[in-house]
């Protein structure tokens, strides 16, 4: 009998659980059975702040596992990857993306409208904080770590000590958990991180063979749309601290399908946001996301990005999915 494929995977409910549709989907697509092996990482480990831990904190022991042979295949939050490629690795697979939008969570089961100047709102992504101030309601905004239902405790809980959070709504819906969402939020209003909502399945390139069992699983217009936005992010070039946004759709136009990007950079105390979209072809998405990026540079984006604490390129980090 063949041996099962080895998945390696964090420990958190939310990894196990897109790790787990990950492996029922590719039992089902192939035949083949899987069985998940969890591997333990630096951001796991650490109580830090999201945007203080560094470049690709929730990636890396996986890849390790993978170089080292310990594991066949991983699957990752695709917007926890660096932007720079990772020798001897391959993206096999992009699934069919979840809702990319972010999601309030408020006591009353308010929306964002209805709470109050003054409300303490928790996060652990600088780009929501900082589009969050951008807002001008006044909000109180704090940085937050910890799993999905940890965050949750602090407005829903006994011990609840904020008016709202918000979180990725995929994370959300994955664990069965979109029933405490009391709005989803506009990306008019909150634009999502680079590639929030989709997952990366990730093998070696020496191994062909999973390489084509995986490409099974990839979905093409989710692929289309985190490349666009990665495009945009990469040549950015951001560093950790940076908060910078975007979000592909893809939609029937005049043509045939198009790429409908949005970008944003804005500064931490949301006092400045540029903001520009783009539209093209699938088959374009790479060139569509750089051109959106050059714009944005050339309207001053560099210097809300603060080149003179520049990472260098491929190094954007902003933190799990959780």
């Amino acid at each position: 009998m063949t041996a099962p494929l080895r998945l390696g995977t964090r420990g958190s409910a939310l990894a196990m659980a897109q790790s787990g549709h990950v492996a029922a989907a590719l039992t089902e697509a192939t035949g083949r059975k899987v069985e998940l092996v969890e591997v333990i990482t630096a951001g796991d480990r650490s109580v830090a702040p999201v945007h203080r831990l560094g470049v690709g904190v929730f990636v890396s022991a996986l890849r390790d596992a993978l170089a080292a042979r310990t594991i066949d295949f991983a699957v990752h939050s695709y917007k926890d990857l660096p932007t720079a490629a990772a020798p001897g690795l391959h993206i096999a697979a992009v699934p069919a993306r979840q809702d990319p939008r972010d999601a309030l969570v408020a006591t009353g089961g308010r929306t964002l409208a209805e709470l109050p100047p003054g409300a303490v709102i928790g996060t652990g992504a600088l780009r929501r904080i900082a589009q969050l101030h951008a807002l001008g309601l006044q909000f109180e905004v704090t940085p937050i770590r910890g799993n999905v239902d940890s965050r949750l405790a602090r407005v829903l809980g006994p011990d609840a000590d904020l008016d709202a959070v918000v979180l990725a709504r995929a994370g959300l819906t994955r664990l069965d958990r979109a029933g405490v969402i009391t709005e989803t939020l506009d990306p008019m209003l909150m634009l999502p991180a680079p590639a929030q909502g989709a997952l990366a399945v990730e093998c070696r390139v020496d191994d062909p063979d999973l390489v084509e069992l995986l490409a099974a699983l990839d979905h093409a217009p989710s692929r289309a749309a985190v490349t666009a936005e990665r495009a945009l992010l990469a040549t950015l070039e951001a560093g950790c601290s940076a908060p910078v946004a975007a979000y592909a759709e893809l939609a029937e136009g005049d043509v045939g399908e198009e790429i409908y990007l949005r970008g944003a950079v804005i500064s931490p105390d949301g006092s400045r946001d540029l903001r520009l979209s783009r539209t093209g072809t699938p088959a374009d998405a790479a060139e569509i996301g750089k051109a959106l990026a050059a714009e944005l540079l050339d309207l001053g984006a560099d210097s809300i990005l603060g080149l003179d604490g520049h990472a260098g390129p491929g190094t954007q980090q902003f933190g799990s999915t959780e």
